[in-house]
């Protein structure tokens, strides 16, 4: 490990995730029919890369490894969430009206205090977590002033209610 300190640029982000996934097709119907990514680029049956608003992707998809094995284990090493981003707590309310539209399953609800999330597992079982950032004006704090971050049941009759 280096001994020099060390801190990542301000403007860094993270670029795209990448899933190994069962089945492209039903990954496919999950990311792109239900959640609404484009896809940018499609390699047959084998893998597929989609994004929000025509960037060259958030999210690969691929087979390469993986072409019909099981579904992730809830247990052990592997990745915990893939997590969305929304813009507004409209555009979270509008993606949980759909998901509710289309019977599907959440696995969770939570106010963080700094952002609330909605959390569901796609077809490989893969966790996959919706939010939506509070100003950070509104982020709530001890009273030492640092962030205080907790998980709280969501609202979500007053989530909905956005779309009003």
């Amino acid at each position: 490990m280096p001994s020099e300190e060390y801190s990542l640029p301000a403007q860094t982000r993270i670029g795209h995730v990448h899933l190994k996934v069962s089945n492209l097709e039903k990954s496919l119907d999950f990311y792109n029919g239900l959640l609404g990514f484009e896809i940018m680029a499609r390699y047959g049956d084998q893998a597929a890369f989609i994004s929000a608003g025509g960037y060259h992707h958030h999210i690969g998809l691929n087979t390469w490894y993986s072409k019909g094995f099981p579904p992730a284990s809830q247990q052990g090493v592997g990745l915990f969430h893939t997590a969305i981003l929304y813009p507004t707590r409209k555009d979270l309310a509008a993606i949980y009206h759909r998901l509710i539209n289309a019977q599907y399953p959440l696995s969770g609800a939570s106010d963080h205090g700094v952002s609330e999330a909605l959390y569901l597992n796609d077809p490989d079982n893969n966790g996959v977590e919706l939010y939506w950032d509070r100003p950070i004006e509104f982020w709530p704090k001890t009273e030492d002033g640092s962030l205080e971050m907790y998980t709280k049941a969501l609202n979500l009759s007053g989530l909905l209610n956005e779309l009003k």
